[in-house]
């Protein structure tokens, strides 16, 4: 199994410990996440010193009216690591309000554009900017991956265009059928899982802190909803993250 998604620089337990205990759960490889240089640069220490363990680089949306916006050749720099498999998090998000709209489109527009240059996939924060993520991501010609998925209105585009989307902890709750229900309309070769370590504990586990071996609650419960077994979606998943990220 593969856990697309997870913030292993900020999680509580050593590294080594969280990498254990997720193979034990059967988790082969962990994509961790930079939210900032400094943050990318601790991904690239932690992916060089586990074994299956790769770094997405970026700079996400709430620093964008920050000075982090400014330090997008360092970005570049550090995403010439073999270990950095893609350009994000990055994203619009006009719920947690730290930068403008104007902002958060200059420095999206930017990992967009070095994305495109490296030949990189991207990895896409979105919290309830459907129309205008849509709208960025339009001109990209380049891999998307649609992370913690939560707009089930946005399914059908993100199908249309050949998107990755990645289902986190949130698909398992009681409140949150229609994403479960949004997971049943995604391909085959385009649906991922995802812990988002440490946030978001899937419900057998919630208010726990999130580690990447509890991707096996998210898939148990997706594959419930799609009608697949277990083994079924977590091979799927596994073989997509591959393929999105360029796994070996």
């Amino acid at each position: 199994m593969t856990d697309a998604h997870a913030h292993l620089d900020a999680c509580d337990e050593p590294t080594a410990t969280l990498v254990g205990r997720a193979h034990e759960a059967g988790v082969t490889r962990i994509v961790t996440i930079g939210t900032g240089i400094e943050s990318c640069r601790n991904a690239l220490a932690i992916a060089d010193g586990h074994e299956g363990v790769f770094a997405a680089l970026g700079i996400d949306p709430h620093q964008s009216g920050t000075s982090e916006a400014g330090r997008l050749h360092e970005l570049g720099e550090l995403l010439a690591h073999p270990k950095a498999v893609a350009v994000g998090e990055t994203g619009l998000d006009t719920v947690r309000r730290y930068a403008t709209p104007v902002e958060q489109r200059r420095l999206l527009d930017a990992q967009l554009e070095l994305a495109e240059e490296r030949g990189l996939p991207v990895v896409i924060h979105n919290r309830e900017a459907d129309e205008e993520t849509a709208a960025a991501l339009e001109p990209f010609s380049g891999t998307v991956v649609l992370h913690c998925f939560s707009s089930p209105e946005l399914a059908p585009l993100a199908v249309e265009r050949g998107y990755y989307v990645s289902f986190a902890g949130n698909s398992t709750y009681a409140k949150t059928a229609a994403l479960r229900e949004a997971a049943t309309v995604i391909p085959s070769d385009r649906i991922l899982v995802e812990t988002d370590s440490p946030y978001l504990a899937p419900q057998p586990v919630r208010g726990r802190r999130n580690e990447p071996g509890y991707i096996v609650h998210t898939i148990a419960a997706l594959a419930q909803a799609r009608g697949e077994t277990f083994a079924e979606l977590a091979a799927a998943t596994h073989a997509n993250a591959a393929a999105a990220f360029g796994l070996p």
